[in-house]
């Protein structure tokens, strides 16, 4: 990174060493006196580690200043897991618009969802006004039942064949009557294009959920963003960018009064055993279980 800009502040520095030891494209060296030197700042990849972990705060990194930081807290973990377990698929909303307060607050939040290697090429495209997504809404499913009814695709068939009585009959199957809608765009050059799109959402998830909001995940969505061009020029998707996810969300108009009783998913512990010579034929097996999707 060309700007790095690794600044020390000598009157605050304990020389403790902890950014050389954390900075994960380890370019940080201590001189003689364990003052905090960069070497090699082009393989930076701004991940602001050292700014984080300094006791002090007497890093600058990248035009970063750690008073400018918020402090870490501890977290209530009985909380956040009972926030886990209560998350549940909304498709029940209220026909009106998330709070200024809250959208702002959601929309800033995306600022921290972490990406692979650190490459932070996500767009978040929302649709956060009722009056635009009904339009949306009414142009997508006008167009689904055109297609099912008069011009049959094959993909579009394939993709909503158990909905096309629905759709063909009023229903928004599609977006579930949702106020607002959040698209996510990445790189195609991204190095975890999809990877990226799945965390951010689960992140945006848990936050709306915090707030009282719904959400649902919407594969279906997704599928129209690929089928029909037009809808990426409509959500301000750049060239070079591809949408990777839809998230539906709302105002609640149900509140579920309990968690539900999931099964118990298997946990498997490794042991120490050493590891087996596989066979030819285990390790084909192997490879197909591994690459099949």
């Amino acid at each position: 990174m060309e700007n790095m800009n690794f600044k020390v502040d000598l009157e605050k520095c304990i020389h403790c060493g902890l950014c050389a030891q954390d900075c994960i494209a380890k370019i940080i060296q201590l001189d003689g006196n364990k003052t905090p030197q960069v070497t090699k700042p082009e393989r930076c990849i701004g991940c602001q580690h050292c700014l984080a972990i300094c006791p002090v705060g007497a890093i600058s990194v990248c035009g970063k200043n750690p008073q400018d930081s918020e402090q870490i807290y501890s977290q209530n973990s009985d909380m956040i897991l009972n926030l886990i377990k209560s998350r549940r698929s909304d498709r029940n909303y209220k026909q009106e618009n998330v709070s200024k307060d809250k959208m702002d607050k959601l929309k800033d939040m995306l600022s921290w969802v972490p990406t692979g290697c650190n490459f932070h090429g996500l767009n978040f495209h929302f649709i956060d006004d009722i009056e635009v997504m009904n339009e949306f809404r009414e142009h997508v499913n006008t167009k689904l039942v055109n297609a099912l009814t008069k011009k049959p695709i094959k993909a579009v068939a394939e993709s909503f064949s158990h909905y096309t009585k629905m759709l063909i009959d009023g229903e928004d199957v599609i977006f579930r009557g949702a106020p607002h809608m959040l698209v996510v765009s990445n790189s195609v050059k991204a190095p975890c294009a999809k990877e990226d799109a799945i965390i951010a959402l689960s992140y945006f998830e848990l936050y709306a959920q915090s707030m009282g909001l719904g959400t649902c995940w919407c594969g279906l969505g997704q599928t129209c963003m690929m089928l029909f061009p037009e809808l990426s020029e409509y959500m301000g998707i750049k060239e070079g960018y591809q949408s990777s996810y839809v998230i539906l969300f709302g105002e609640k108009a149900v509140n579920y009064a309990r968690t539900t009783q999931n099964e118990k998913s298997p946990v498997i512990c490794a042991e120490k055993q050493g590891f087996e010579k596989l066979s030819a034929g285990k390790k084909i097996k192997r490879y197909f279980w591994n690459f099949v999707r």
